[in-house]
């Protein structure tokens, strides 16, 4: 039974023999002349749609697409707006349009409602999506989320000044190779782990973009996620997100949260722990939602 401070994970093997690896195809799904969102799918069966990290593409979220589709799941990847061949207008935007985008790719489907996973910033975009179309929803995993919230009685910011800066900072192409790994040592990585992958995959427009588009959308408009269970993975040294407001999510949401704590793993968290990471959210999916996942 997974209780709410877990923070132990049960061992879930890979296939032993298991089936072939998915193969993944690229399909395109086009909401209107100005709006196309790309989409890496893999695999068949009960419908999980990923999203990634703030400024960061589909193919984040490649190392867990591939073995979650590899035990029973169809999985998608949509390029955010912006990102890969995803095209749509970005100036002025919320939250809302990204969480749009989401909605027209599981509609296009035809096989929800799905699970979302999402990563950092993807977490936002998650719980908009199952704010605005509840009924496209079936539950949330909450990958090193932001809550946009801090406890009751704090006046500190949900993610402060310095941090936003080194975020920003990461991505920077006008800064040296050593100087954005210190920013990402400082802000994605847990002390020891390292950095290097993340200098590659950061795409500055669209961080910006999505940057404005989060503090045009008040956090009350999302902060529910609907009515969606969801299971909380927070990271051991996330500095973006906390271990001190880990709690924000389920003391205002009551017992639909779950809240899970990888070890070893800091704001980044799949490139660092990407097998503890697919352990819980198998063991989750198996318990809450009755899915007998190939392990």
């Amino acid at each position: 039974m997974i209780t709410q401070e877990q923070t132990r994970i049960e061992e879930i093997p890979p296939p032993s023999t298991g089936p072939a690896r998915c193969e993944t195809t690229r399909h395109v799904v086009a909401r209107d002349r100005d709006i196309a969102i790309e989409v890496l799918a893999r695999g068949q069966g009960p419908l999980v749609v990923l999203l990634p990290s703030l400024g960061r593409g589909a193919e984040d979220m490649a190392e867990l697409a591939g073995p979650l589709s590899e035990r029973g799941l169809r999985t998608l990847c949509p390029e955010p707006r912006g990102s890969g061949g995803s095209t749509g207008p970005l100036e002025g935007k919320t939250l809302h349009e990204w969480a749009g985008d989401i909605a027209a790719v599981i509609e296009h489907e035809s096989a929800g409602p799905a699970i979302l996973i999402g990563h950092a910033h993807g977490n936002w975009i998650a719980r908009t999506v199952a704010s605005d179309f509840p009924h496209l929803v079936k539950g949330l995993v909450l990958l090193a989320g932001s809550a946009g919230k801090v406890p009751r009685g704090s006046d500190a910011a949900p993610i402060p000044a310095d941090v936003r800066a080194s975020i920003e900072g990461s991505a920077d192409p006008q800064l040296s190779d050593e100087q954005r790994l210190e920013h990402l040592r400082k802000v994605f990585f847990a002390p020891g782990n390292d950095p290097t992958p993340w200098l590659t995959g950061f795409n500055r427009h669209l961080m910006a973009m999505q940057t404005l588009a989060q503090r045009r959308t008040p956090v009350d408009e999302f902060f529910a996620g609907g009515n969606a269970p969801i299971l909380n993975v927070q990271a051991e040294f996330d500095v973006v997100a906390p271990p001190i407001y880990a709690n924000v999510l389920r003391d205002e949401l009551g017992e639909r949260v779950t809240n899970f704590t990888i070890r070893g793993a800091g704001h980044a968290l799949l490139p660092e722990q990407p097998q503890a990471v697919l352990q819980a959210i198998l063991g989750y999916l198996n318990e809450r939602f009755g899915l007998a996942l190939r392990s």
